[in-house]
């Protein structure tokens, strides 16, 4: 089988150790060097330094978990990288060891038979920190007000059967004012704004219920709880307005996804986050459909085509295109 690298390495890459071994081809013979790393700062740099003195040229890794990234950075630029799925390296069973993981992964590398995974670069990498957070955080905000919901319940307060938002301008005030410990049904109806205060006499029905302290207490500790992550949100957003001052290409790349019905700056945001602004690694639409998960599969034998269902893409970017249709 050809050789297309004749100095690469393969590493097994756990949350403490970094195995390696370095496949050396020369002069018609192969020699393999092995060697045992920690996954400290230190230890990462020194790993760098064994295989400068090897002369490695390309090195490749399994995507495991997160523990595959800080090897990347200590390593990027330095060397040719290759970030591989597991799936797809998989050895002969029943020869499970880290060094023959490392030995296996370095032997399809020197071959060229590893695909490698989309590895954006570092800035698009750190976007991606910044919208998955945003995201996190929105969920645990829906979260908060599905809890909010479930206390008004208990309490025999109806006002989200009247009121579309129950924690808009109108829901809020009303809710403080409960937790205050106001419990005039009239008073707290008063405090609707807008079009709901033509809903006052449903409101005045819908307050009327059996609030006690321990619904306050819990209504209060939920209301500072959201109140921090919309909080943490905004700052989130305000940084990504920064990036977009320090960045003006992405900011044109969002300002394009803008353009595209359904999508306002938020998903803009987390389609760059996820896709990148480079489309080189993509051939065609049909590819980034492919990696992203989004079109069905294809299973076919002996002529006839079975039932295939989608790979699972990247669950953040289908999510986005899922909600922005």
């Amino acid at each position: 089988m050809e050789v297309l690298y004749s100095r690469c390495c393969g590493l097994d890459v756990h949350k403490a150790s970094v195995s390696a071994c370095v496949v050396i081809r020369e002069s018609g013979r192969t020699q393999k060097k092995y060697g045992r790393f920690g996954t400290m700062t230190r230890d990462l740099v020194g790993l760098a330094g064994w295989l400068h003195e090897l002369g490695v040229t390309h090195v490749a890794m399994e995507s495991t978990g997160v523990y595959w990234k800080p090897v990347w950075n200590v390593l990027e630029g330095q060397f040719q990288l290759i970030l591989v799925n597991a799936q797809h390296v998989k050895n002969v069973p029943g020869r499970k060891t880290d060094v023959k993981d490392s030995e296996w992964i370095a032997e399809l590398l020197q071959h060229g038979l590893l695909h490698p995974s989309f590895v954006p670069e570092i800035r698009i990498r750190d976007l991606r920190d910044l919208t998955r957070s945003r995201a996190s955080l929105s969920e645990e905000a829906s979260r908060i007000v599905s809890r909010i919901q479930k206390v008004l319940e208990d309490a025999n307060v109806k006002l989200a059967s009247v009121a579309s938002n129950t924690v808009g301008k109108s829901g809020l005030a009303m809710l403080e004012a409960l937790i205050a410990g106001e419990g005039d049904s009239e008073a707290l109806a008063d405090l609707a704004l807008g079009h709901l205060r033509a809903k006052i006499p449903q409101l005045r029905a819908a307050l009327e219920a059996k609030v006690r302290d321990h619904h306050r207490f819990l209504l209060e500790r939920l209301l500072l709880q959201r109140r921090f992550i919309v909080g943490e949100i905004a700052a989130l957003d305000r940084r990504l307005e920064q990036i977009g001052v320090e960045e003006p290409d992405l900011a044109t790349t969002v300002a394009r996804w803008v353009t595209v019905p359904g999508i306002d700056r938020v998903a803009a945001w987390s389609l760059v986050a996820e896709i990148g602004n480079n489309m080189a690694q993509f051939p065609t639409a049909a590819h980034l459909a492919s990696w992203a998960g989004l079109c069905p599969g294809n299973y076919e034998s002996a002529g006839k085509k079975l039932g295939a269902t989608m790979r699972k893409g990247s669950p953040w970017l289908r999510r986005m295109a899922c909600q922005s249709v």
